[in-house]
C-alpha cells in the first residue's frame, strides 16, 4: 500500500482502533458517480456506499450513507431526521461545511459531527466501501464499526423500495 496517503478520516479510524483497508481507484473527473467507483473496485454497487449531506428545516445538517446506485428519498430522510422538509446541500457548501469535496466526502472526519443515517441494506454486508476522504480512495470497513463510530442510525432512506407507508 506504499504511496497511499493516509487521510484524516483514516487517522481517526486508527485512533478508534477500527480495522479497515484503504483501497485506491482510478478517478475520472468527468464521472464521479459511485457506479464508476464500484466498477473500478470490481465490487457490487450495492456494497459501495455514497455519502450525502442534507439540510432540514428543523434539525439542520445531517448525513445519509446510501447504496451507490440509489437515490435518497427526501421524505424518508426528513422523517428519520425529525424534519418536515429536507434538501441536499448546494455543492458550493460541501467543502466549507464538511472539509470534503464532491467524490471524496466521507462519513468520518467532517469538520463537525453531524447526525448520520445509514440505509438499512448496510447491515446486509460484512464489509462495505465508503469514501476515505479524498477522490480515488475508499475505505473497506465493517458497517457495524462504522455505524458505531459515527453513532449512526439505520433506516429506510432510498427511493423505490418498500415505499409502503408503515
Amino acid at each position: 500500500m506504499s504511496g497511499t496517503i493516509k487521510t484524516n478520516a483514516a487517522r481517526l479510524l486508527d485512533r478508534a482502533k477500527i480495522a479497515y483497508s484503504l483501497v485506491p481507484y482510478e478517478v475520472d473527473e468527468n464521472n464521479l458517480a459511485a457506479t464508476h467507483v464500484a466498477e473500478q473496485l470490481g465490487e457490487d454497487i450495492k456494497c459501495v456506499f455514497k455519502t450525502l449531506v442534507l439540510h432540514g428545516d428543523r434539525c439542520g445538517h445531517f448525513v445519509v450513507v446510501i447504496p451507490g446506485d440509489a437515490e435518497v428519498d427526501l421524505k424518508k430522510a426528513a422523517k428519520v431526521a425529525g424534519d418536515k422538509k429536507v434538501d441536499l446541500i448546494a455543492m458550493k457548501d460541501l467543502l466549507p461545511l464538511t472539509g470534503y469535496i464532491r467524490g471524496g466526502c466521507s462519513p468520518i472526519g467532517m469538520k463537525k459531527s453531524f447526525p448520520t443515517f445509514y440505509h438499512q441494506t448496510v447491515v446486509d454486508f460484512q464489509k462495505i466501501y465508503v469514501s476515505a476522504g479524498q477522490r480515488g480512495l475508499q475505505f473497506c470497513v465493517s458497517p457495524d464499526d462504522l455505524i458505531k463510530y459515527t453513532r449512526g442510525i439505520v433506516a429506510d432512506l432510498i427511493k423505490g423500495e418498500a415505499d409502503d407507508e408503515e
